[in-house]
């Protein structure tokens, strides 16, 4: 790691990033995928990486993954979903966060896929955004994980870690996507969301991370880290 000062007084760190993902790669083996990864790597349906993602907003992994198994048990494409009424998938998807906005998005949602796409989900990130309820980050999901086409996904955990270390400095996540597309080296951008939200919700969490269990402790410079364990 290497620390510089600009003419302004700002601090430029560079981190080896290289480094840095291949500890985090051996490191984040055995804690568990991100709920949407592990969704897509089971039955890769953009359809489906959508909709857990939808799911998945402001709700716990767990919650999320019991919702999306039962839903799923019932619908697997846009058609499926716009046969079940507005309460059945209430419940099908009870308890996860706004369950009743979420099932008010996902039909409508479906109902866009159908009469604008012809059925299928968008594979362009633009066009992803024109569905109500899609922001980046689930439009990235889809593009990454539903169609393996590249594209970085950023949600908080992705945000908060990469300005710890220094990597990036933003102040919101779209900011840090675009940072991350101009600097991040394309090998890792599928997947440095899948590590870093790992990292994040076990280990440098956003408050009072776990750094003496962190295996780039020694060299990250915890950017607006105050207490720590």
């Amino acid at each position: 790691m290497q620390i510089c000062a600009q003419k302004n007084l700002e601090v430029v760190i560079s981190i080896d990033i290289d480094l840095t993902v291949t500890m985090l790669r051996t490191a984040s083996e055995g804690l568990g995928l991100p709920i949407v990864t592990e969704i897509s790597r089971k039955r890769r349906s953009p359809y489906e990486v959508l909709v857990t993602t939808i799911l998945s907003l402001r709700t716990k992994d767990e919650t999320t993954r019991a919702a999306s198994k039962r839903l799923f048990s019932k619908i697997d494409e846009p058609q499926g979903l716009l046969a079940l009424t507005e309460s059945q998938i209430q419940e099908l998807i009870y308890p996860v966060g706004f369950y009743k906005t979420k099932a008010k998005t996902l039909r409508h949602v479906s109902e866009e896929i159908i009469n604008s796409y012809g059925g299928k989900v968008p594979d362009e990130i633009d066009e992803l955004l024109k569905l109500k309820g899609v922001g980046r980050k689930t439009a990235n999901l889809v593009v990454t994980l539903g169609y393996g086409k590249l594209g970085v996904c950023v949600d908080t955990h992705v945000h908060r870690i990469s300005n710890r270390l220094g990597y990036v400095q933003t102040k919101t996540p779209d900011q840090t996507e675009m940072a991350l597309r101009a600097k991040l080296p394309t090998e890792y951008w599928i997947e440095y969301n899948d590590l870093l939200v790992t990292w994040g919700q076990n280990v440098c969490k956003p408050i009072s991370p776990l750094c003496s269990k962190c295996v780039i402790n020694d060299f990250c410079p915890k950017i607006g880290v105050g207490k720590h364990r």
